[in-house]
């Protein structure tokens, strides 16, 4: 089984590249913000590497950084969630804002990535809320782990009401839920102050 490979850029296309280790070229496919990362042909690069086996094929799949290897398998653990799906809602979700997602169960944020419908987005959502519990992440300047992010935004009145309101303003589940758990710190229990705090966060 590979874990890594380290080597030199031979090609890039859309969804892969082909590293070239020590004269071997292993054709590995990658995210787009993990193609972004590396570089161009010719450059070095190292990748951590997941191999998944097929009867008709070997697939190695490579990511530049851990954060989004792990956040790709927990994706890839979900019945219905293959390397296409995955790699699609990292796209539109990246590792650092899918546990915000998760933790608001923004449907909508994941049906944006191309392959994933409201009833899988809905699976994902349920399956991840308690899986990604022990998921470490960077967060406000420090990691956190998704349980603590969970409980950070609670089912208080304050801060649901604070939520929905940003809602209603347009702005999405993921993107309202992030504002009030930055704002919390800086308002004092006054929906008016937490809103307009938020607000604040949303417009910087």
């Amino acid at each position: 089984m590979i874990g890594k490979l380290s080597g030199i850029i031979d090609e890039t296309n859309e969804n892969s590249l082909i590293l070239d280790v020590g004269g071997v070229g292993y054709l590995v496919q990658a995210s787009a913000r993990t193609l972004a990362a590396i570089g161009g042909k010719g450059d070095p690069a190292s990748l951590l590497i997941d191999t998944h086996v097929r009867e008709d094929a070997i697939t190695l799949i490579g990511f530049a950084e851990a954060g989004e290897q792990s956040w790709f398998r927990l994706l890839n653990s979900v019945q219905g969630v293959g390397a296409k799906a995955a790699f699609a809602i990292l796209a539109v979700c990246p590792a650092d804002k899918l546990a915000i997602t998760i933790a608001a169960q923004d449907k909508a944020a994941l049906t944006q990535a191309d392959g994933v419908g409201p009833k899988l987005a809905a699976r994902i959502l349920t399956e991840l809320k308690d899986k990604a519990a022990n998921m470490e992440l960077g967060i406000q300047k420090k990691t956190k782990k998704y349980q603590d992010i969970t409980s950070d935004v609670s089912c208080e009145t304050l801060d649901t009401d604070a939520v929905s309101a940003l809602i209603n303003l347009g702005y999405g589940r993921a993107e309202a839920y992030s504002a009030v758990l930055s704002a919390k710190g800086k308002a004092n229990d006054n929906l008016e102050e937490l809103i307009r705090v938020a607000l604040k966060e949303l417009s910087a």
